[in-house]
């Protein structure tokens, strides 16, 4: 008698990747992960192979990742594949101790963060991809009718 297993709390045509214990911010990492989100995976994997940032090369790790795991485990194509979600998580943070002048000491905070990726399969769903249109201002001629249908109807005659 084992325990059922856990349903997928994914869709069928996407695959995930998280990576715990990242020794930097969170608000660093959520810098780069701005730069691959919505991104085709060719175009993201260049995006953080250029990157400056120190921490690129670890979200670019977990990116291959989570391509393996679409790839390998789920069947999906990966020329087809985007970056549907990049989140960022806290975790703990190490405190240390720095000696100052005068006997003082001061505090550092040393932070941790989680990255959390999900890739899909771009397919017959672009409409869900495509953000939606802003909506247009109403014309005129359309508040005018409003106006004349709102004013109250002419009494009858009565003869």
């Amino acid at each position: 008698m084992s325990k059922k297993a856990l349903e997928r709390q994914l869709e069928v045509n996407e695959a995930k990747s998280v990576t715990n214990n990242i020794r930097v911010s969170p608000r660093k990492l959520n810098l780069v992960a701005q730069l691959i989100r919505g991104l085709s995976v060719s175009q993201a994997l260049t995006q953080l192979h250029f990157s400056e940032k120190r921490i690129a090369v670890d979200v670019r790790r977990a990116l291959q990742s989570a391509i393996a795991n679409a790839e390998n485990n789920h069947n999906l194509n990966v020329d087809s594949l985007y970056v549907k979600e990049a989140y960022v998580g806290k975790n703990l943070v190490m405190k240390r101790m720095h000696t100052r002048g005068r006997g003082r000491s001061a505090r550092i905070l040393k932070p941790f963060a989680n990255l959390t990726l999900i890739v899909r399969e771009r397919g017959d769903d672009k409409a869900q991809a495509v953000k939606p249109q802003k909506k247009t201002a109403a014309k005129p001629e359309a508040k005018t009718e409003k106006k004349a249908a709102k004013k109250p109807a002419a009494k009858k005659e009565s003869k």
